[in-house]
């Protein structure tokens, strides 16, 4: 992901000593900080998705069980929102004491704002997979159908990064939905037809 650099706004002052802001450089500014946030929580997102998914699709070559599925999706959802959330606030604190050196309670609400929100992106992705199999009968349909939403979603979570990124957005849509196709498969792979 490309590092978006933040400079200070230009400003003017006119011969009458008031100030003006360039506003292209402030909407700029703006973006940069929307991306700063809104970048990776698609991608907590699209690893809720990925890896719930994957989970539920390995608990389809184990057991023909749609609820042992569906019961393996929420732990997967749980355990991977915990696990975003802890390792968001470990690295987003442990910066702050490398940079502050102290430790001050004010911006420790910012840390734990960014593992709430990498909690919650985690939960959006993985609830599409839950959905999906929610609302199918069968063991086969749910199977089979699970990976058309999921690829939708992912090909549209590759395509927000790259727009965050300024990137091709068609490449990493691309890149995003065989990859997470990579991860189903070997996951479903893995545990297809053995005898536990």
């Amino acid at each position: 992901m490309a590092e978006h650099k933040q400079l200070p706004p230009i400003v003017f002052i006119d011969i009458e000593g008031t100030i003006e802001h360039d506003k292209d450089q402030e909407d700029d500014l703006d973006h940069s900080k929307v991306a700063q946030w809104l970048a990776p929580a698609v991608f907590a997102a699209n690893d809720g998705l990925v890896s719930t998914a994957s989970l539920m699709l390995g608990m389809g070559a184990v057991s023909q069980d749609v609820n042992a599925m569906i019961v393996t999706g929420f732990l997967g959802l749980t355990a991977g929102a915990c696990s975003m959330a802890i390792a968001e606030f470990i690295s987003v604190d442990s910066t702050l004491n490398n940079e502050t050196g102290q430790r001050d309670d004010e911006p420790r609400r910012d840390p734990i704002r960014a593992a709430i929100a990498a909690a919650f992106a985690f939960a959006v992705g993985a609830l599409v997979p839950l959905t999906v199999a929610l609302l199918l009968e069968g063991y086969n349909v749910t199977l089979g159908v699970v990976e058309g939403p999921i690829s939708v979603v992912l090909a549209v979570f590759g395509w927000i990064g790259a727009f965050l990124d300024g990137a091709p957005g068609f490449r990493a849509a691309l890149r995003v939905l065989l990859w997470g196709w990579v991860a189903m498969v070997v996951t479903f792979g893995l545990l297809i037809n053995r005898n536990w």
